[in-house]
């Protein structure tokens, strides 16, 4: 992980559910809750977005925005979010340049076989672009409890 707390966000832009391009700037003002997930439909990322959906107008409340990034297609992020009635955009990392950005992509392993994917990580990043928090052990079924702490 080359980004700590304390270092302003990298800047991004990239594309969401519906084509529309999302941009760090957008927020600005706003916290800003970024999170990186392997994909769509898979059990624990599917926790993980249910569990900032239940929470969300808390979030919400506190100044918070939610944005959820992975390497899966626009279509894919539609469909999760109307299967799982999500409040809050997805973004389209197929080329895997804000994955790059942030440092969440990685060698993983599994089963004792190695290989490249989305390091499931949380940035929280103030309202001047900087982050205050990097969340690297999430708990899939009460992320929103480690946002908040």
């Amino acid at each position: 992980m080359n980004l700590n707390v304390g270092d302003p966000a990298p800047q991004f832009e990239g594309v969401d559910e519906d084509g529309n391009s999302v941009k760090l700037s957008d927020f600005a003002g706003k916290k800003l809750v970024l999170y990186f997930y392997p994909k769509d439909n898979t059990p624990g990322c599917t926790a993980q977005a249910c569990n900032l959906r239940d929470n969300y107008n808390s979030l919400l409340e506190q100044g918070y925005a939610v944005l959820g990034v992975s390497t899966d297609s626009s279509a894919s992020h539609k469909k999760f979010i109307e299967k799982q009635n999500l409040p809050f955009s997805l973004l389209a990392d197929t080329e895997k340049e804000v994955h790059n950005l942030f440092g969440t992509w990685g060698e993983k392993s599994m089963y004792g076989k190695k290989y490249m994917g989305t390091l499931r990580t949380t940035f929280v990043i103030d309202e001047n672009g900087v982050i205050s928090e990097i969340i690297q052990k999430v708990k899939t079924k009460d992320h929103t409890a480690q946002i908040t702490a």
